[in-house]
């Protein structure tokens, strides 16, 4: 179970995932699919979100909110750059 005040933690740090992988979906749906360039896109925020998680002192269960945050920023930033 989650101890009081997880939840709001959670939910802010799953807004900052969103946030930082935006750019990075913008450019992503700039570069040519599968190419370097585009699996740098992916991954380079990967280590910062594994970072906030360990440094907030989140366990390996809230994994997937942050995956979902990080392809809904990738998606978005993809929208965005459609627009």
């Amino acid at each position: 179970m989650l101890e009081t005040g997880q939840v709001g933690l959670i939910a802010t740090l799953a807004f900052i995932t969103l946030l930082l992988n935006l750019p990075f979906g913008y450019m992503r749906h700039k570069v040519r699919k599968y190419s370097i360039w585009w699996l740098f896109c992916i991954h380079i925020p990967v280590p910062f979100i594994v970072l906030i998680r360990v440094v907030s002192g989140l366990d390996y269960r809230v994994i997937p909110v942050f995956i979902l945050a990080a392809v809904t920023g990738q998606f978005f930033g993809g929208r965005i750059h459609r627009v």
